[in-house]
């Protein structure tokens, strides 16, 4: 029988310090996964945000390399007038810009939701702690 795979979120329960900046270091790696991790649905945004701006940032970066590599004249040869040249560079190079200002826009989402899951966590840790037994307050009785 085939497994069944489900991007579905389960609800989200109180996370540990540690599984906190397991989160967050995830969304520095792969904004949005980490925040899905933790039950966020945003992460889902985060994480299209993120993968549109890598893919974008590759394509169209190799393609712009290509661009220079076979432009180099015009920028280092003999008769070289390179601000002439960028002119025709920005249609070539702006959609690896928009890649790039899109994985940055997922990636600082997902480092302010990095941030809202370790300040949970820390409040749902202090609410868990026991309280102190025969703490300097209240003398022992003998």
């Amino acid at each position: 029988m085939p497994m069944k795979i489900s991007l579905a979120l389960g609800p989200r329960q109180p996370l540990s310090r540690q599984t906190a900046w397991g989160c967050l270091t995830t969304n520095l790696a792969l904004p949005g996964f980490g925040s899905l991790v933790a039950g966020y649905v945003a992460g889902y945004a985060q994480a299209a945000l993120g993968i549109g701006g890598l893919i974008l940032t590759t394509v169209f970066g190799l393609r712009f390399i290509a661009w220079y590599i076979a432009n180099w004249s015009r920028f280092y040869g003999a008769h070289a007038e390179p601000f002439a040249a960028f002119s025709d560079m920005w249609p070539v190079l702006r959609w690896a810009l928009l890649g790039i200002g899109l994985f940055i826009v997922a990636l600082l989402w997902s480092l302010a939701t990095s941030l809202e899951i370790i300040r949970a966590a820390k409040n749902a840790e202090a609410t868990n702690v026991p309280p102190r037994l025969n703490s300097p307050a209240t003398p022992p009785k003998l």
